[in-house]
């Protein structure tokens, strides 16, 4: 039998320690994944950096055209040679759902061209695999004006 010590420093103990279902630590996680899929797109290019970390059934929306349903079709949808390696995005906020399987990140994108400089906000929906991995189900965005002088 455990002494009365022992029992509440276990209770204690596990108090401090974070489940693996804390929506806070579980948005730090897709926020850290966030951040990597930017810091990849600036190796890889923006859509293989998004390919990387799609769910199969992502659903990608893209300002101006349908949205690309399902991984196959995402894939085929622009030229994996000339993906743009200009584009970086900081998530701004993260939030993850009690259940620990659903949340999401938003934040700003910058495109760095020759002469322009593009601006804009962005959300992008995470859902944990069985693998306990995050991949992105629904991303999409919009530009924005410069900010003012």
């Amino acid at each position: 039998m455990k002494s009365p010590k022992t029992l509440v420093f276990l209770s204690l103990l596990s108090c401090s320690q974070p489940s693996k279902t804390d929506p806070r630590s579980l948005a730090k996680e897709i926020e850290s994944a966030d951040l990597a899929m930017s810091k990849l797109a600036g190796d890889i290019g923006f859509n293989n950096a998004v390919l990387q970390y799609a769910d199969s059934s992502i659903v990608k929306l893209s300002e101006g055209k349908p949205p690309i349903e399902g991984i196959t079709a995402f894939s085929k949808s622009y030229d994996h040679e000339k993906d743009i390696k200009t584009i970086s995005w900081t998530p701004s906020h993260a939030e993850v759902a009690q259940s620990g399987e659903l949340g999401y990140t938003w934040g700003t994108w910058t495109l760095n061209l020759p002469d322009t400089v593009f601006l804009g906000k962005y959300f992008t929906v995470w859902k944990k695999n069985a693998r306990g991995e995050w991949k992105v189900v629904l991303d999409g965005g919009n530009g924005t004006n410069p900010p003012p002088n």
